[in-house]
C-alpha cells in the first residue's frame, strides 16, 4: 500500500519537473529566436530546403508514397511563405492558416501510412526471389516525425511574434501616453512562447495574492518587520 503512494506520489513530482523543464527550455529558445530574428530566419529557411531535398531522397531510395511525399513538398513550400514577413507572422493570415493545417493533415496522413504497412500477398511470397520489404523501427518512425514532420512547425511556433500592447495587469504599468519610438516597438515584439508564459507568471501572481501569498518581491519591497510571509 505504501508503495504504491510512493510510486503515485513520485509521478507526479517527474510529470511536474520534465514539464517546468519543457516550459524553461521553450522560454530560452523563444529568447535565443527574440534576440536573433535573422539568424532564425536562415536557419528555417535552410531547414526547409534541407528537409525538402532529404523526403525527395526518401521517395527516391526508400520507396516512400509518391502522393504523400508530393504532398509533404507542397506542404514545405507553404511553410517557406511564412518567412517573407518573418518574424512578424499574420496568425489570421491565410498562409498561417494553411500552415496549421497542413501541418495536421501531414502528421495524420504519414501516421496512417506508417501503422498501415503494405502486407504482401501469399503469391508474392511463395515467389523463390521474394524479399521481406523493409518495415521501419519505432526509431526510424520516431525520428522521420520529429526532424521531417514537427520539426519546422515546431521552429515557426516558437518563432511566432506577439503583440504586447494589450492592458496593464497592475496599476504601477498604467504611464503617461506617449508616441511609442521605433526602438519601443521592437521591443514589444516578443515571441509567443514568451508572451504566454508571461501571461502565466502573471495569472500565477493574481492567484498568490488572492491567496494573500507573498513573492519574493513583494518581500524585499516590504518594509514592517511584523509581517509575516509563506
Amino acid at each position: 500500500m505504501l508503495i504504491e503512494l510512493l510510486a503515485v506520489a513520485g509521478s507526479i513530482v517527474g510529470f511536474v519537473a520534465v514539464t517546468l523543464s519543457i516550459a524553461s527550455g521553450l522560454y530560452y529558445l523563444s529568447e535565443l529566436v527574440e534576440e536573433n530574428t535573422e539568424l532564425t530566419k536562415r536557419l528555417l529557411s535552410r531547414l526547409i530546403k534541407s528537409t525538402a531535398a532529404y523526403l525527395a531522397l526518401l521517395w527516391l531510395f526508400d520507396g516512400f508514397p509518391f502522393k504523400l511525399t508530393l504532398f509533404s513538398l507542397f506542404s514545405y513550400l507553404i511553410y517557406y511563405q511564412n518567412l517573407k514577413r518573418f518574424p512578424n507572422i499574420d496568425l489570421t493570415g491565410s498562409v498561417f492558416i494553411a500552415t496549421c493545417i497542413l501541418a495536421l493533415l501531414n502528421h495524420y496522413l504519414w501516421f496512417k501510412h506508417f501503422n498501415n504497412p503494405y502486407v504482401p500477398t501469399i503469391d508474392e511470397r511463395l515467389n523463390p526471389d521474394f524479399k521481406l520489404p523493409h518495415y521501419p523501427s519505432f526509431t526510424e518512425i520516431a525520428s522521420f516525425f520529429g526532424l521531417c514532420i514537427w520539426l519546422i512547425p515546431f521552429g515557426f511556433f516558437i518563432s511566432l511574434s506577439a503583440n504586447e500592447n494589450t492592458l496593464p495587469m497592475s496599476l504601477s504599468e498604467i504611464g503617461p501616453s506617449k508616441p511609442p519610438s521605433s526602438e519601443e516597438n521592437v521591443k514589444r515584439s516578443v515571441t509567443l512562447i514568451r508572451f504566454l508564459l508571461q501571461i502565466f507568471t502573471g495569472k500565477a501572481k493574481q492567484l498568490l495574492h488572492t491567496l494573500n501569498l507573498r513573492t519574493s518581491g513583494d518581500i524585499s519591497s516590504s518594509r514592517n518587520p511584523n509581517e509575516l510571509y509563506i
